[in-house]
This record gives structure tokens, sequence and C-alpha cells, in this order.
């Protein structure tokens, strides 16, 4: 699924962009504010492979272990837009269409089927899409006043562990 939370800092990536506009108080530029994907805490797939690990670990033979998707419920998927919406609630500032075509292919449209991880693992997704935008922007609000980014790391995993 398309990950997201603290510490990417990758260019071409929707939040860390984000952020990268947001703190020099810069207007957001969005390509593709209607295409849709399974946004997800980092910690959410994390979570189903240690799910699996210890599925595996424990010679649960019966299981089928060939391939597992971990993403949110198909009525969960986000559009770009939602998320851009989602993070100004947080950190204020504007974005703009800009209607400009990227060089890589970018479907409209991405989703998981996680049925798999659901019925043999157990595993469902914690936060919410608002609970993983709060979690992610307020991570890097932190980092950028300074706060210390493992610090912020522990606090999430902790949090997300309840």
């Amino acid at each position: 699924g398309n990950v997201i939370g603290g510490g990417d800092w990758a260019k071409d990536r929707i939040i860390p962009d984000i952020v990268r506009s947001l703190e020099r108080n810069r207007t957001i530029y969005i390509r593709n504010p209607k295409s849709t994907r399974p946004w997800q805490h980092v910690l959410e797939p994390l979570k189903g492979y240690l799910l699996l690990a210890k599925s595996i670990y424990g010679k649960n033979q019966n299981k089928d272990y060939d391939t597992f998707n971990f993403g949110p419920k198909i009525e969960n998927n986000k559009t770009v837009q939602d998320v851009v919406e989602n993070v100004l609630k947080h950190w204020p500032g504007s974005w703009e269409n800009i209607n400009k075509k990227s060089k890589m292919h970018e479907s409209q449209l991405l989703h998981l089927q996680s049925d798999k991880a659901f019925k043999l693992l157990g595993w469902k997704n914690k936060w919410n899409f608002e609970k993983t935008i709060d979690k992610t922007i307020n991570w890097y609000k932190s980092v950028y006043e300074y706060s210390d980014p493992y610090r912020k790391c522990m606090d999430n995993i902790e949090e997300f562990s309840l």
C-alpha cells in the first residue's frame, strides 16, 4: 500500500513534498488530485509482517504463505486531494492542481486485495486515515521544532502498540 509516516524525506513522494512546501510557506502543487490510493501508516504493514512471521514460526502448515498484501479495506482508500486537505487541517497552507503530466505512468486508481491477511492472520489497520495523517504531520512538525526524530518514532510505536 501507499505507506506514509514520519521520517520519509524522499523526493517525489507526496508527504515529504507537501511538508517541504509547508515548511517553506509555499503552495503545494499536486498533479493528480483525484487519484485514489490505499494510504496507511508505515506501522500498519509492519504489524502485518510481524503477524506473518509469528504465524510461520508457529509452523501452521495449513496456511498459504506465498504472498500477502497489507492495505486498508477498499472503502478506506482516499484521493490525493483527501490527503492534502487533511494535512492542511494540521499545518495551514494552500494547494493547487497543476495538471502536469508525469514522465512516469501513474494509475488513477490503486487498491490492494488484503483479504488473505484479514482472514489468515487476523490483521487489520489500527489507525484510520485521519489518525494516520495526524500522526504523520505531527511527526514532521515536531522534528522541525527541534524534537528528536528517534524519540518521536518511538512515541508513535508505543502509541500504536497500545
